[in-house]
């Protein structure tokens, strides 16, 4: 279901699962294996995560999946935390994820989208949360990530309305960050990815990490914190081997 290709410090994972692309408990696992290997991948500055089924990045959660967990049915061997832990691996590991969006994205493919730190889609990838209409609402992190993203009340209104958000409308929402040519689509994105697959791995690590304690912490901590990973990042190997000392150029 993933395949990784490693392309100048960016590993692309592709998601391919006939016929639309769902994402189910099975696909989640593999997910988390593959991040946990490639977080201690010394090669892998950036991560892309894209679908490979044309008009899909994932459509939706397994439905299966869903009609088992209402009806009290089998859920496999890896079962509804599947999901809280491939989503929350994407934030534990040291490089930065992007969302490559070249589709339908709607319900968990829209969730797996906001785990990630970044997001750029096609022209004609679409969003949305079905969930309240089917009797339900986000299970994988949709409500509280989303609200983080582009605020409360326009959170609310996707999430509770369940309208398809177009590519330029989630642009401007701040859902996206860049509308990417269809033609040529990864490439673009790697084009996009490169400023950052060019910086260091040790430096982007600790950036990520600071980055997020914004979701996390108060401002006074999340800066008491910025202040103990800067600390540390001066006192690295890597940092250090990028500065000589003073007295070495004179």
């Amino acid at each position: 279901m993933w395949q990784t290709e490693l392309r100048a410090g960016v590993a692309v994972l592709t998601y391919t699962r006939p016929s639309e692309n769902v994402l189910g408990f099975a696909g989640l696992a593999e997910l988390d294996a593959e991040l946990q290997r490639l977080a201690a991948d010394e090669h892998t500055r950036v991560l892309v995560l894209t679908g490979g089924l044309p008009g899909y990045f994932v459509a939706h959660a397994d439905l299966a999946d869903v009609a088992a967990l209402v009806h009290g049915g089998e859920t496999g061997p890896h079962g509804p935390g599947a999901w809280p832990r491939a989503l929350s691996r994407i934030n534990a590991i040291p490089q930065p994820v992007i969302a490559a969006v070249n589709g339908q994205a709607w319900g968990g493919g829209l969730e797996l989208a906001l785990s990630c730190l970044m997001r750029v889609a096609c022209p004609a990838a679409h969003f949305r949360f079905p969930e309240v209409g089917d009797g339900a609402i986000p299970g994988a992190g949709g409500t509280q990530r989303l609200p983080r993203l582009i605020g409360l009340s326009k959170a609310a209104r996707l999430i509770l309305g369940g309208e398809v958000i177009t590519a330029q409308a989630a642009l401007q929402l701040g859902l996206v960050d860049s509308i990417l040519p269809g033609n040529g689509f990864l490439n673009a994105v790697l084009d996009w990815a490169a400023p950052l697959a060019a910086q260091p791995r040790h430096a982007l690590a600790a950036a990520k990490q600071a980055l997020l304690l914004t979701t996390q912490l108060p401002l006074s901590q999340g800066v008491a914190r910025e202040q103990e990973i800067f600390r540390a990042i001066l006192a690295s190997p890597q940092t250090r081997a990028m500065h000589p000392h003073p007295t070495a150029a004179r």
